[in-house]
């Protein structure tokens, strides 16, 4: 498990705390867990992570989400957006544990860490363990392939249409492992437990494709000469197109530090080019920002028509 500090660049103004230290609700309070004098029990999770200046983030490693460099830092587009948005409430260090995938949200659960910071799909089944902000990134999926793409696969139904001659490796829990459970399953499937793991099980032969969003593995295979990537597409299933759409994932019981960073978030996602100039340094694009009129609540609803 890998732990590592930034500093966040964000401007943690007088006016910002005061709104961040504003009335918690009942169920967003520490407990005496830590060991102290109890001092800290009526304090909110966000009024704590201001007293003690850190928030601890889990990230999958996937590139260009969130990751750590070959120099120890974390580096990605949901790092910069957090160390804009949690600076700007006044929380100016980040750590990062990188866990397997399957381990967000069961262990930010569990207290091990405060959110999760992977650009995590908003999905109906996620949404009964945890509390999505409002959407962050939009993205399509794709497939990498040995280079030439021998198979001449397109998307996850030119796979499945092989009749068990293509072998997929799948990340588990990922977006793309669901897409395949819905269209009917597959036999053919290797499990991976992260985006580098996927790429390198195809290096290596053991699977023809590997599917994930295509930002990531268009940026992670750009440099490689012996595996490309298919064109992006939305995945279809029943006749309707799935909508991908990230966000931070916090605790259910944390409603004010969801509150707090959701008003922050509305200023960056509501300005393109102050998005942009967080995300596009690691490869997002204004089709990445999120439709205003798209929400939460319809995603979790899994509302996609």
């Amino acid at each position: 498990m890998i732990r590592r500090t930034i500093t966040t660049t964000g401007i943690a103004g007088l006016g910002v705390l005061a709104l961040g230290l504003a009335a918690c609700s009942s169920g967003e309070t520490t407990g005496g867990s830590d060991g102290g004098d109890g001092g800290d029990e009526a304090l909110s999770t966000l009024e704590r992570l201001q007293e003690e200046g850190t928030i601890t983030l889990a990230i999958n490693g996937e590139q260009p989400y969130s990751w750590v460099d070959e120099s120890g830092e974390p580096q990605g587009g949901t790092i910069a957006i957090h160390k804009e948005i949690f600076g700007n409430l006044g929380i100016d260090n980040i750590e990062v544990e990188e866990v397997a995938w399957d381990n967000l949200i069961p262990g930010l659960n569990a207290g091990r860490w405060d959110a999760v910071s992977a650009g995590m799909s908003i999905l109906p089944e996620r949404c009964e363990q945890a509390a999505f902000s409002a959407p962050e990134i939009m993205y399509t999926t794709t497939l990498a392939v040995p280079a030439g793409n021998p198979e001449g696969l397109t998307d996850l139904d030119s796979v499945l249409e092989s009749g068990g001659d293509v072998t997929l490796a799948l990340q588990s829990g990922a977006i793309e492992d669901g897409y395949v459970e819905q269209l009917g399953g597959y036999d053919s499937i290797v499990q991976v437990d992260s985006a580098a793991s996927g790429l390198e099980t195809v290096q290596a032969g053991r699977a023809d494709a590997f599917a994930l969003t295509a930002v990531s593995l268009a940026w992670m295979t750009e440099d490689m000469d012996d595996l490309e990537t298919t064109g992006a597409f939305i995945q279809e299933i029943d006749g309707v197109e799935q909508i991908g759409a990230g966000a931070t994932v916090f605790r259910p019981d944390d409603t004010e530090l969801l509150e707090a960073y959701n008003e922050e978030l509305a200023k960056i996602t509501g300005d393109e080019q102050a998005y942009l100039d967080l995300v596009e340094p690691f490869g997002f694009s204004a089709e990445n920002l999120p439709p205003a009129d798209l929400t939460t609540e319809q995603l979790c609803a899994g509302d996609l028509e």
